[in-house]
């Protein structure tokens, strides 16, 4: 169950509307790395959480939801660098009507009724779920395994990324209000990053947690390549050496070599086509 509240989560100001900054706030919405796929994320993640304490679960639902309202901020300033704009700005680049309309940078889906020559796809000066070219967000990229250590890191990745597209935002946004929402914004992208990293610590760091699943007995894996990497140069030579080339394993069950891969099975060798496949007689 979820409670609403008609104030935002934080403060959304914009004293000089931008249509072209609106579109680039749509990434943070509906793009891979942006709040719609955090949000569901962790709803999902702790929707299907298991285990003997519920404390994971509760932390996941709970910022599931804080990031609903990153959702609500986020609408709102693409809504409020619209209504305002000047008709100069609001009408850049649609001469040739919504082709018009992209190639000059702007977004014809959140144009005013009227407002573009021939096709009008109108918002009503509005947000979407989609990204910055107006493709909606699918699902695809919403990872939930019933892992909890295999989805913190999961969530240290999206967080990295979304932080990433905050300061990108940030970096290139005018306008004060969008700034100090952004700041904002960034602000909890650090905290959520440490936030996962902590649930990972605390189930026992890499010794605890890897290989994930750790549930599966490595003596039921091909044990010669657990820790191998394997370098795939034509000419045989070494690789530059890493961390991961020598040394104690990250779960300190063994140690990284190098090895030269080289091919361990034989050339494949398939059978003829079926009859009823639908292929040439010559391959039957």
């Amino acid at each position: 169950m979820l409670y609403y509240d008609k104030r935002l989560q934080y403060p959304v100001k914009v004293d000089s509307p931008d249509p072209i900054f609106a579109r680039m706030l749509q990434q943070a919405i509906g793009g891979i790395e942006g709040e719609i796929r955090v949000c569901m994320q962790y709803f999902f993640q702790g929707w299907g959480a298991r285990g003997p304490t519920t404390k994971y679960r509760d932390m996941l639902l709970n910022t599931a939801t804080e990031e609903v309202g990153h959702i609500e901020m986020l609408a709102t300033a693409v809504a409020l660098n619209l209504e305002n704009a000047p008709t100069k700005l609001q009408e850049e680049g649609a001469a040739d009507g919504v082709v018009g309309a992209v190639m000059g940078g702007g977004n014809p889906r959140h144009a005013i009724e009227g407002m573009l020559h021939r096709h009008v796809l109108s918002t009503g000066m509005a947000a979407l779920p989609v990204n910055c070219d107006g493709v909606p967000f699918d699902m695809s990229h919403v990872y939930a395994s019933g892992n909890l250590a295999a989805d913190m890191y999961c969530n240290v990745a999206a967080e990295a990324t979304g932080r990433v597209l905050a300061v990108r935002l940030f970096n290139a946004a005018h306008d004060a209000g969008m700034k100090d929402m952004l700041h904002f914004l960034i602000a909890r992208d650090t905290m959520h990053q440490q936030q996962w990293l902590a649930v990972v610590e605390e189930l026992g760091g890499n010794e605890g947690n890897l290989p994930i699943p750790n549930s599966f007995p490595q003596s039921a894996e091909h044990e010669k390549f657990n820790y191998n990497f394997f370098a795939t140069t034509r000419d045989g030579s070494a690789p530059p050496a890493g961390r991961w080339t020598s040394g104690p394993s990250l779960d300190g069950k063994g140690t990284f070599t190098v090895v030269q891969n080289e091919p361990m099975g034989e050339e494949p060798n398939l059978g003829p086509a079926r009859p009823d496949s639908g292929a040439q007689t010559q391959q039957m």
